[in-house]
């Protein structure tokens, strides 16, 4: 799933609409879903650096709203019979598929400032059968 909002207020988009994929994935016996969220719904690497600590902290203060419709989206995941996965780009870009870019199961990458819409689904279609990213976020960058 992709589903989320075009502008900067969510309006419980991601949250609602998810909440209605997983009632009817449950009714049908569906279970493995994966979805979009973003970068800093998940854990802040560690070591990153100051400075990406700053810039984190200064988008996320303008899409407050946004990531705050992610977290309840993730949060209705974690109480779902599902087996979600929450891919976690940061900034998307429309960049080519390299199928280069790093992976962190429960995390974040280090640094990892952007990544490519279609390498965000090559991503997606990678963790499908991943049994270490089922209930996980995953986050990936470059």
């Amino acid at each position: 799933s992709g589903l989320g909002s075009r502008g900067r207020k969510a309006n419980g988009v991601a949250e609602r609409l998810t909440g209605r994929i997983v009632s009817a994935m449950e009714a049908e016996g569906v279970r493995r879903l994966l979805v979009v969220s973003a970068a800093p719904v998940g854990p802040e690497p560690a070591d990153d650096p100051l400075v990406d600590r700053l810039m984190r902290r200064a988008i996320g203060a303008v899409l407050a709203e946004l990531y705050a419709d992610l977290a309840r989206m993730e949060a209705a995941l974690a109480r779902s019979a599902t087996d979600w996965t929450s891919v976690r780009p940061p900034k998307l870009t429309d960049g080519a598929r390299t199928g280069v870019y790093r992976k962190v199961v429960g995390g974040t990458p280090r640094s990892g400032r952007s990544i490519s819409r279609a390498d965000v689904a090559h991503a997606m279609l990678a963790l499908i059968d991943d049994p270490a990213a089922v209930k996980q976020g995953v986050g990936v960058a470059y």
